[in-house]
């Protein structure tokens, strides 16, 4: 079978990726890509899974699907590529990132050194059309990435990191007595202060490492990033 991502997870999640569901799903997206703009270019679909190993894993950002404007997904949850405006989700977490923890602001998205310390930034469905926010929703992605959180549940000491009710549905997935989960609101400015703020979803993120042995994550990005540092 051709490696779809380069490293332990195609033996992970090469029972979906031969299933005939997948296949449908492969055959659905060519024909997107084909007629539509589709976000992200077909070659960062597999971004996170890319960067986070995982056997590397040891925290989850899950967001919902990637941003569906011009120029914005990168095939990592939450993250967009330097020089691209901030969305507002990101800065409200960028906010509680220096509430919580004090890493101070920057004025790039890119989350890329989150990735290098084991934070899979993934988000449910991997693909979305251009201004289509979810549109891509039930079309096959949750097999694959059910499948990945199922994986990391069941190999333990993962902190799922679950802002919103599409996150937290993902719950049921999730074997609570060998991981830990944290939720709250979503960042989003339309829920953002019913919960999100305040949260401190990052120290507590740290505190469940420290207890399973692992060292916690340095949140602070770097101000600066250099072209030849973006995958």
């Amino acid at each position: 079978m051709k490696k779809l991502i380069g490293n332990d997870w195609d033996e992970i999640l090469e029972p979906v990726f031969i299933s005939e569901d997948y296949r449908k799903l492969h055959n659905f997206l060519k024909s997107e890509y084909q007629t539509k703009t589709i976000y992200p270019d077909m070659y960062h679909i597999f971004t996170a899974f890319k960067l986070t190993s995982f056997k590397k894993t040891k925290v989850v950002i899950l967001g919902q699907d990637p941003y569906h404007n011009p120029g914005q997904a990168t095939g990592m949850s939450f993250s967009v590529n330097p020089g691209v405006k901030l969305p507002p989700s990101l800065k409200n977490i960028y906010k509680e990132l220096y509430d919580d923890v004090g890493a101070v602001p920057v004025e790039h998205g890119y989350l890329k050194k989150w990735t290098d310390q084991g934070v899979l930034l993934l988000n449910a469905v991997l693909t979305v059309p251009y201004g289509h926010a979810n549109g891509h929703q039930g079309k096959g992605w949750e097999l694959v990435t059910d499948q990945a959180i199922k994986a990391l549940s069941n190999r333990g000491k993962v902190v799922f990191i679950l802002w919103g009710r599409f996150a937290q549905n993902k719950i049921p997935l999730i074997d609570q007595s060998k991981n830990i989960i944290i939720k709250s609101p979503h960042p989003s400015p339309f829920s953002a202060d019913r919960g999100f703020f305040g949260s401190r979803p990052f120290s507590k993120c740290n505190d469940g490492l420290k207890s399973f042995g692992e060292a916690p994550i340095d949140w602070q990005l770097p101000r600066k990033i250099e072209q030849a540092e973006v995958v």
